[in-house]
This record gives C-alpha cells, structure tokens and sequence, in this order.
C-alpha cells in the first residue's frame, strides 16, 4: 500500500534511509512509499532457481557481470528506490555498484509477481525501469508458468514484450549463451 508524508511532498532517499528494518520490503516509485509483505513459498522456489542459472552462467564465463538477491537497494533517482528480486550488473557497468547499494540501471531486472505486487511491477516498475535506461526486465508469472521479456531497442526505450510460455528456453543477448528452459524453471 503506498504511503507519502503529505499529499505535496515526495519522499527521497534520506527518508527511505529513515525507514525501519522489519523485515518487509520498503520501495520508493516517484517518492511514493510501498511496502511489501515477505514473499509465499513459490516464488521463493523460482527466485532461487534463477539465481542459480545465472551464477552457474557467470562462473563459466568470469567477467560477464554479478548477479544479485533482494534484498539490495537500487537507487535510481532520489524519489526511486528498488529492492527487485534479482539483478544483473553487467560487466561494463562496475561503477554502479557500491559497498551499501546500487546507483543506477542494472543491466537486467528480474521480478517473480506475486498478487500483492503484479499490478504495480507489469506498470510502475516497467515504466520506472524504461525511464531509467535498464537494459531487460522480466517478469516471471509463476500463475501463467510465463515469462515476460522487455528488452530495449533501438529507440530510447522498452520494444514490444515477448511472452515465453512454458515450454520455451529463457535467453538474453546480454549473456551471450545463456539459456534455462522453462519448463525446468516452473517444474
């Protein structure tokens, strides 16, 4: 549920710093503060199963970039702080990554939807990672047993989404010889 301080005034980073450590998943989109309950046991199975993928990726090819769990904040303006399920920081972006954070646009972004966070990933954060120049964004839909792929063209923003089903193989350019099979990821 989001939350402002006042109706004429949006939060920043130092406000989001500010925010206790409960455990639950505090974001800011355009100053606006979100919450999110810990995620259910599925998506938790399919996070894992990513982020396994893709280190066992970036082991066999050293220098291709690091990926990471949330929680990890992402700040990409000082009204918009992230923490998504996982993130690509390619190996020509070093300098976004710091000891506390990220400052700016992974290459990738992964988000598992969930019913408590489908509506604003597929909207707010599309539309938040687009503006802020994130490479791909996938949006894993553990309902449809669907993976939503945004990638960005040649114009300054997201090209029309793929929708792998089930049965296809999840590949990316920004890994050169990557490839998980879906029906592997939701089995």
């Amino acid at each position: 549920m989001p939350t402002t301080s006042s109706p004429d005034r949006r939060l920043t980073y130092a406000d989001f710093l500010q925010f206790p450590d409960d455990g639950l998943r505090h974001e800011l989109i355009d100053g606006v503060h979100y919450v999110t309950p810990s995620p259910v046991t599925r998506h938790q199975v399919l996070v894992g199963r990513l982020h396994f993928a893709l280190e066992l990726y970036l082991r066999a090819h050293p220098g291709s970039g690091q990926v990471f769990l949330a929680p990890l904040d992402v700040v990409l303006s000082n009204w918009d702080v992230v923490e998504p399920d996982l993130l690509l920081i390619a190996a020509n972006q070093p300098d976004i990554l710091t000891a506390k954070n990220v400052q700016g646009p992974p290459a990738l972004v992964i988000e598992v939807l969930s019913p408590g966070t489908r509506s604003r990933d597929r909207r707010l954060k599309r539309d938040l990672f687009e503006r802020a120049g994130v490479r791909e964004y996938w949006l894993v839909d553990p309902e449809a047993n669907t993976v939503t792929v945004y990638r960005r063209s040649m114009s300054d923003g997201f090209g029309r989404p793929q929708v792998l089903p089930g049965d296809e193989l999840l590949a990316t350019p920004l890994l050169p010889g990557f490839g998980l099979s879906l029906r592997e990821l939701f089995a």
